[in-house]
């Protein structure tokens, strides 16, 4: 009777960092992207956390974290998209 069960296939990655990122299920791009919305988002938090006393410019200054969140949440999501639709932009006639 076996004691020990196998979880996963042994997976080779003599590659590197090419196969890590295949195992994950990310490119590199894709993580260069995550990275970016991360920083944005958390810039986005401590511009929330720095609001003022006066009503009208916490006001504004919140509303402008709050939208600097929403930019960080779609660069999150379709980021890799978006890149990757510039990226392979045929080149201009001219």
């Amino acid at each position: 009777m076996k004691r020990f069960s196998d979880l996963a296939a042994p997976i080779d990655m003599s590659s590197g960092f090419k196969d890590f990122f295949q195992t994950i299920g990310m490119t590199g791009s894709g993580l260069v992207t995550k990275g970016i919305a991360a920083v944005i988002a958390i810039v986005a938090v401590r511009m929330m956390l720095q609001l003022s006393n006066d009503p009208k410019q916490a006001l504004q200054k919140g509303m402008l974290a709050v939208g600097t969140l929403f930019v960080a949440v779609i660069l999150a999501l379709y980021g890799d998209t978006l890149f990757s639709t510039v990226t392979n932009a045929p080149a201009a006639k001219g």
